[in-house]
């Protein structure tokens, strides 16, 4: 080869190896991050904003600096409420879009899908809502609420005089692993109150379901038996014509309160929610709650609606969910700047006992055993403005007890602490 020929053929290789070099540099100046929400599909309505939230959250994070330096960039997926979707989803984010971490997830069957996919590749999800417990992994920090922290104390507030004093329970469900095992649980705990199975009812109706006409007048029946409870376990947008059917048909908070574990402000957007005032919520967070934190992050979150022109922007809300998100994230991020690294295993050791003033006005410490949040529990009553009073919260956070004690075989599980991963 002539010596100019080689020189140039040099120069060109090496301006195409600092342009290869250039954009690896540029691919590492970011972190990316997954989120994965069905935006479509039966449980878009509960999901969309947690996608948003998201956002929103990361936005916030990256106008102080980033982590590590680092701008987050946000990897969003849509499963569309399909659970072997969630798995698929799962795994490109993980291995093609090599996300350092995933906030995502609603039902417990899509977290169930994604769970295997999660500790075969080491990955981190952040999962943000209430569930069933019986389930630990070292590849989740469960950011929602366990049974104990929700269910059972909303179950002895209708079994008190100032929420009722039920005698019997009508257990509605959508038909899937969370509502089942939280009414096993829930149907034990019963029995352990005096509680007998003639004077429980359980019944289930699949995602998506509208027809609610037969099964309110069934609660109507079941409730001249002695003074009723139901308590619901829908989920996504059945909440919708189970509630206008409550209406229709005039069951009345005072005569058959209703407490709810996956109905929240957003779903009450959708609905007059007059003739359901008094009926009940169980949360460890509502958008009224008062106190300075929440105030900012109410207003952070109105304002990043308008400016990003969200549906029905004017009318945006907060919930319990969008508060785990939001905290969650806060908290992956914290651990990051700790460990100095997105590694998996430095994040997870990280993470034991992160804190995070969250928007309830409590401090919440991420368990250095269990991976769950120690979280106040509240119960809110539903008011004519689609808003939740508070009736009754807990003084301080509550630990998670993932193993049920109702469950028999748990007590020796609740004392291991999260296995680590085996990588």
């Amino acid at each position: 080869m002539h010596r100019r020929t080689f020189v140039k053929a040099f120069a060109l290789s090496a301006s195409v190896i600092s342009m290869g070099l250039a954009f690896s540099v540029q691919a590492a100046d970011t972190i990316k991050v997954g989120i994965m929400h069905s935006l479509s599909g039966t449980m878009a309505i509960s999901e969309t904003p947690l996608k948003d939230v998201a956002l929103m959250t990361i936005a916030e994070i990256n106008a102080k600096g980033g982590v590590l330096g680092k701008q987050l960039e946000p990897v969003v997926v849509d499963p569309a409420s399909n659970w072997p979707l969630f798995a698929e989803k799962a795994r490109q984010l993980l291995s093609q879009d090599k996300t350092a971490v995933v906030f995502g997830c609603w039902t417990s069957v899509s977290r169930k899908s994604v769970l295997p996919v999660f500790e075969e590749l080491n990955g981190l999800l952040f999962y943000p809502v209430q569930y069933e417990g019986e389930e630990m992994s070292p590849n989740v920090f469960y950011t929602g609420a366990a049974p104990n922290q929700q269910a059972i104390p909303a179950v002895e507030y209708l079994m008190s005089e100032d929420g009722g004093a039920a005698k019997r329970y009508f257990l509605l469900g959508t038909d899937y692993v969370y509502p089942r095992t939280t009414n096993k649980i829930l149907r034990a705990f019963l029995h352990a109150k005096g509680v007998q199975d003639k004077d429980i009812a359980e019944v289930y109706t699949p995602f998506g379901y509208s027809d609610y006409q037969t099964i309110v007048a069934d609660i109507k029946k079941f409730s001249a038996g002695g003074k009723t409870a139901v308590i619901s376990t829908i989920n996504g947008d059945s909440n919708v014509p189970f509630y206008k059917e409550l209406a229709n048909q005039g069951v009345k908070a005072t005569d058959v309160p209703v407490v709810a574990f996956s109905v929240g402000e957003e779903e009450l957007r959708g609905i007059d929610t007059r003739p359901l005032v008094g009926n009940l919520a169980a949360w460890n967070y509502f958008e009224s709650v008062d106190n300075p934190t929440n105030k900012t992050f109410v207003a952070q979150w109105k304002a990043y609606a308008k400016a990003h022109k969200l549906p029905n922007a004017d009318t945006v809300v907060t919930n319990d969910p969008m508060e785990a998100t939001y905290v969650g994230i806060h908290m992956w991020a914290q651990a990051v700047e700790k460990a100095g690294t997105t590694d998996v295993d430095k994040v997870r050791a990280a993470m034991a006992g992160q804190t995070f003033t969250a928007p309830s006005g409590f401090t919440l410490t991420m368990d250095a055993t269990n991976h769950h949040l120690h979280k106040p529990v509240m119960i809110g009553e539903i008011e004519g403005n689609g808003q939740f009073n508070v009736v009754w919260q807990t003084e301080t956070p509550v630990r998670a007890q993932p193993w049920s004690p109702f469950i028999a075989g748990n007590d020796k599980k609740s004392k291991e602490p999260v296995k680590t991963a085996s990588h």
